[in-house]
């Protein structure tokens, strides 16, 4: 199941954690969003131990959004060693196609 992080617990949580970490930009109201959770969720799962996967809701935490330059949701950043490293914007990707990139980037 997929973590939750806030502005306040973003450093710590993500930019602070020895392993890769997936930070899914959400709100709400936002159907996409919600349709890629159950992906979102299997995929924390099945990696666990090679990434964390965590959401960060857009609309209770203006900063660390704002900070990234998130424009749209959902909006996913992948962090290694503090850095963002690389991201997706959108819901379209298959489970074999996040799983894959996800995979690639950790490596």
């Amino acid at each position: 199941m997929t973590g939750k992080v806030s502005d306040a617990t973003f450093m710590q949580e993500v930019l602070n954690s020895q392993e890769p970490v997936l930070v899914d930009f959400w709100a709400e109201w936002c159907g996409p969003c919600r349709a890629i959770a159950p992906l979102l969720d299997e995929l924390s799962t099945e990696l666990s131990g090679k990434v964390k996967i965590v959401k960060l809701n857009v609309d209770e935490n203006p900063l660390i959004p704002a900070q990234y330059g998130i424009r749209s949701i959902p909006t996913m950043i992948l962090f290694k060693g503090g850095e963002a490293i690389d991201g997706k914007v959108g819901a379209g990707a298959s489970k074999s196609a996040m799983t894959g990139w996800l995979e690639s980037r950790i490596a």
